[in-house]
């Protein structure tokens, strides 16, 4: 496989630098790489077409051992390969995708991550499926301890 959708590589989908490092096999199977087919049909593909430029796919599948490694849940979505980790390469700023996939796509969860009051750093979407997805809005930030804090957003 050379792509999982028309406009994310198969190498950009299981890429991650601390793995190469860490020496983290980070391939899915049969059933991640569906999903992953999924959200980027559900929602990235969408997004990229109203955007009308590229978007970077920071982080998208995730060995259970990866996120481990990287100090996150081993039971993230990514490890199913229903999320993906995005931020803006154009004229759209993050804050507007963010708000494109708010305002008019099924999604499961949506994190505006970090960043400032007009834009998060990056974004974060999963997709559980069309009847499955919870369609929770969530906004993360440091707390002084240094430990993530996810609320509502509003």
């Amino acid at each position: 496989m050379t792509y999982v959708s028309k406009h994310i590589s198969w190498k950009e989908a299981v890429h991650s630098t601390t793995a190469e490092k860490e020496g983290i096999e980070n391939i899915p199977n049969q059933n991640q790489i569906r999903e992953m087919k999924l959200i980027a049909k559900n929602i990235f593909e969408p997004l990229r077409a109203w955007a009308g430029h590229p978007i970077r796919v920071n982080s998208f599948f995730r060995s259970p051992e990866l996120c481990v490694a990287i100090g996150s849940k081993p039971t993230s979505q990514h490890t199913l390969g229903r999320a993906m980790d995005i931020d803006s390469l154009g004229s759209k700023t993050n804050g507007e995708l963010f708000n494109y996939i708010k305002d008019n796509l099924n999604f499961d969860q949506l994190i505006w991550e970090f960043g400032d009051d007009e834009n998060p750093d990056w974004i974060h979407v999963s997709f559980a499926g069309i009847n499955n997805n919870r369609g929770n809005v969530l906004k993360a930030k440091k707390t002084e301890s240094g430990k993530i804090k996810y609320s509502k957003y509003v």
